[in-house]
């Protein structure tokens, strides 16, 4: 036993030392990989947002790591992220197929195909069908409004002492994408609201942690019987539910008389046949679930980030109700068109979206061909991790970079400003579908809540706790809050 415990020693020995991973010519620099495992033993895997950080500061805003044998190169700050993204997007558009992200969806949706002739025509299906269902429009403030509304019953409920609002923004989020979807909404509570968002939720905190971290890095160990599995047991679970809501749906479904998403989908799969079409119900069925959870994720974490922010800064929320007040003066609700009327509680939202921070690393990006960027060679294939996360907080680009001030987006006469840092939702043709909708709803939701109710934390819940909880998306750590009725202004 000894001797072969030997044996395999020098065996690995042997390994690290005449096994090196070399890198491609005039290749970003980074640090030094080890053979089979890369960067892996270089990296919190459970975080590693700060390692990048670090990583940054020695070799600058373009270097390069291995997830295994796989080169990857990391993008820092808003003008790496810039050329690549938007002035190469041809060149950085693909999605690695070879990640434990893409393994479970199967090549099918929209969100991990490669940047292929299948992603663009659905990319413009998408954006043709939700815009004639109502994005940017006033059907769609419509929707939204009335979603509010059961928002604003349930927090009436619950006005005078604190409460949870963790599944609270999850399940208005959801039934605002389930109306664009289906063309319906569940009640809170209901079963399949339940389901859904602790299955999501597992689902990032798997592929964004250790296990898919070990899953990508170490592809010999991908048949064995280790956590990683549940993510695919997840995603066959939840399109089994989606197919039950589809055949549900098709019951009622007049062809060429769409009502909603599936119907228009649907209809496509008629009007296309069998030829060889990439309309399939099996696509369809990965395709609402990335739309349900693109469209829910990002807007209840940046939500639960405003209400943190907004209960632990009360002169923040009153100078906010005190302008919502003035402009609504004798409205019944608010209009998404009176954001304009509105500079301070608009730099409050887009404050608390950089804050927040949802999408630290976007989706990861691969170059679709031999390219260049900012003088390095960066050859086809290799695996593009822009971090937002350093343009959201880069200095030069912003007046308090690492502190929530609205004023980031203020000018000197007091109007919203954007600045160019500011892409919370990426950049460039891969940059996120549901933009319109997330800004529709984050504005309306906040100003109705903030209108009728007094938001504060809660005199027995300690100390508020910033920290995010890390995963594909950065979530606040669960917090309760206290809410209470407006007294009329």
């Amino acid at each position: 036993m000894l001797g072969f415990f030997i044996l395999v020693c020098i065996f690995v020995c042997l390994v690290f030392l005449f096994i090196r991973i070399q890198r491609p010519k005039n290749f970003p620099p980074g640090p030094r990989p080890v053979p089979i495992f890369g960067n892996l033993f270089q990296l919190n895997i459970v975080n590693p947002l700060k390692d990048f950080e670090r990583l940054a500061q020695r070799y600058g805003n373009i270097y390069s790591l291995y997830i295994g044998g796989t080169p990857a190169v990391v993008l820092t700050g808003l003008k790496a992220v810039k050329e690549a993204l938007v002035i190469k997007a041809a060149d950085f558009s693909g999605r690695p197929q070879n990640l434990l992200v893409s393994h479970t969806a199967e090549r099918k949706g929209i969100v991990f195909l490669d940047y292929d002739p299948v992603w663009r025509e659905h990319r413009r299906f998408s954006l043709m069908t939700l815009r004639n269902f109502g994005m940017g429009k006033q059907s769609m403030e419509d929707r939204i409004l009335g979603e509010t509304e059961h928002l604003v019953a349930l927090l009436e409920k619950s006005a005078g002492g604190p409460m949870d609002p963790q599944t609270l923004f999850h399940d208005a989020a959801s039934n605002i994408i389930y109306l664009v979807l289906f063309g319906v909404r569940y009640d809170y509570g209901d079963e399949r609201l339940k389901q859904f968002i602790p299955l999501f939720t597992e689902s990032a905190k798997i592929a964004n942690g250790p296990w898919g971290m070990i899953y990508d890095t170490l592809p010999v160990v991908r048949n064995l019987p280790l956590p990683f599995k549940r993510s695919f047991t997840i995603v066959r679970i939840m399109k089994q539910m989606v197919a039950k809501m589809v055949n549900e749906h098709k019951t009622t479904r007049v062809p060429e008389e769409p009502r909603d998403f599936v119907d228009c989908y649907l209809d496509e799969i008629d009007k296309r046949g069998d030829d060889d079409s990439s309309f399939t119900e099996s696509q369809l069925l990965m395709y609402v679930l990335e739309l349900h959870f693109a469209g829910t994720e990002t807007t209840s974490s940046t939500l639960l980030t405003v209400f943190l922010y907004l209960t632990t800064y009360p002169d923040v929320q009153e100078r906010c109700q005190q302008e919502i007040d003035e402009v609504l003066e004798g409205n019944a609700h608010a209009s998404f068109e009176d954001r304009h009327k509105m500079p301070y509680t608009q730099a409050v939202i887009h404050e608390c979206q950089r804050i927040a921070n949802t999408v630290p690393l976007s989706l990861f990006h691969c170059t679709s061909r031999d390219t260049e960027l900012m003088g390095y060679s960066i050859p086809k294939g290799t695996l593009i991790i822009p971090n937002l996360s350093s343009v959201l907080s880069e200095e030069g680009q912003w007046k308090f970079p690492h502190e929530f001030n609205p004023a980031n987006f203020l000018n000197e006469q007091g109007r919203f400003e954007k600045p160019e840092a500011f892409i919370p939702f990426s950049a460039g043709p891969r940059m996120c579908l549901g933009e319109g909708l997330a800004r529709m709803e984050l504005f309306l939701i906040l100003v109705t809540l903030l209108r009728r109710f007094q938001f504060f934390w809660p005199e027995d819940a300690g100390e508020p706790d910033f920290t995010p909880v890390y995963g594909i998306t950065l979530t606040p750590k669960p917090y309760r809050m206290g809410v209470r009725l407006r007294q009329p202004a």
